[in-house]
């Protein structure tokens, strides 16, 4: 069972943790999900399309905010509880470093599981839904192809709309069918809308005529409808297959690629590289917060500030996180790069944990502190003469 001081620095850290990981997820989501308002617009599919397509990308978003989220909550708690002395109580009852620590850990095995589940299942799961529905939208003809005003040909067919309206709805459909060459069909309608089955693609028409025009035949017949389904499936035939790159993949076919898969045999630097940043993914939030407490968690007095430190965390937050970047892209080609990600990641853990033991206080020099202060007390004599 979690002591009190512990329930509350983890109660403290988890919430600090979703609400940073909901907004940042949200903001970069809703950038990103503008990008795609051309499935509504020039495509023509519906809401639920676009929230579902825009939607799959929220567990990749969250694999890369999370690790950066738990830092900020950690950061946030430490500075609040250290803003109300805490910090200070605890140590001086008697609560050693590590033990303080311990609360923080708690919280942080919980964020590893969750970044381990999104990056090992449900981030590949979700862009390999994605790439399905993007190819099979773009498969689909009467999506891409079919623009309100214009005679679209498809081989031996011909097709206009008037107006395309929301939910896929359209409007003065006109269909010049001639790949039969026994006979020619002209089809007008008020109004058409896609549907997909099991047996293929159909524009359903309604309220129109359909003239057939027969070659041993002068007259045409007509025929007045209420509902017509025109079958459209070979112009919307989505691939039976998918060729799912590195990010796409689970990690069983990252560590063991098929031998007789062209796609992997052709990118095994990639799928090495994709492999240990999966492996990755978990251990980044433990540095991150283990380097977070070496430079926020040491007691500090009120008059003692806290923005250098914060900035040097930032910092060195900022290097340990692109130089893992250049690794893994450095890594597809250069395997020896990916030890290297290990072992700086092994040596900040190992130097932070060094600092709590030694207690280290990160505070500027003090004599760049006094050279700054003694400047600044000059810029006053400069104002006056």
């Amino acid at each position: 069972m979690l002591g009190s001081i512990d329930a509350y620095v983890v109660r403290s850290t988890l919430l600090s943790f979703l609400i940073v990981l909901i907004s940042l997820t949200g903001v970069i989501w809703v950038t990103q999900a503008l990008r795609g308002i051309d499935l509504m617009t020039a495509q023509g599919q519906t809401v639920l399309v676009f929230l579902g397509i825009t939607g799959l990308a929220i567990p990749v978003l969250a694999l890369i905010i999370a690790p950066l989220a738990i830092l900020l909550a950690v950061t946030h708690t430490l500075n609040r509880l250290a803003t109300d002395s805490e910090i200070i109580v605890m140590n001086a009852a008697g609560l050693s470093p590590w033990r303080f620590l311990r609360p923080f850990m708690y919280s942080t095995v919980i964020v590893a599981c969750l970044i381990s589940f999104l990056a090992v299942f449900l981030a590949p799961e979700c862009l390999r839904a994605l790439r399905r529905w993007h190819t099979e939208i773009g498969a689909d003809v009467l999506a891409n192809v079919l623009q309100p005003g214009q005679f679209i040909r498809l081989d031996k067919l011909v097709l206009r709309v008037q107006e395309r309206r929301p939910g896929g709805v359209l409007v003065g459909v006109f269909i010049d069918d001639q790949r039969n060459p026994a006979e020619r069909i002209n089809i007008t309608a008020q109004n058409g809308v896609v549907q997909k089955t099991d047996k293929g693609s159909f524009l359903v028409l309604s309220d129109g005529n359909l003239q057939r025009f027969q070659a041993d035949k002068k007259d045409p017949l007509i025929v007045a409808f209420k509902s017509y389904a025109f079958d459209m499936s070979q112009f919307s035939q989505a691939p039976q297959t998918y060729n799912y790159n590195a990010r796409e993949r689970f990690i069983s076919e990252l560590i063991s690629p098929p031998k007789d898969d062209q796609v992997a045999q052709r990118s095994l630097g990639q799928f090495r590289a994709e492999l240990h940043d999966r492996l990755l993914a978990g251990l980044y939030p433990f540095v991150f917060v283990i380097l977070a407490f070496a430079f926020l968690g040491p007691p500090r007095t009120t008059r003692q500030g806290r923005n250098f430190a914060i900035s040097m965390l930032i910092l060195v937050v900022l290097v340990v996180r692109i130089g893992g970047y250049a690794c893994s892209t450095i890594g597809v080609s250069q395997p020896a790069a990916i030890a290297v990600q290990y072992a700086m990641l092994l040596a900040v853990a190992a130097l932070s944990g060094w600092m709590i033991v030694k207690g280290v206080i990160v505070d500027p020099p003090a004599n760049i502190v006094g050279q700054i202060t003694r400047l600044w007390a000059r810029l006053p004599r400069f104002g006056r003469r």
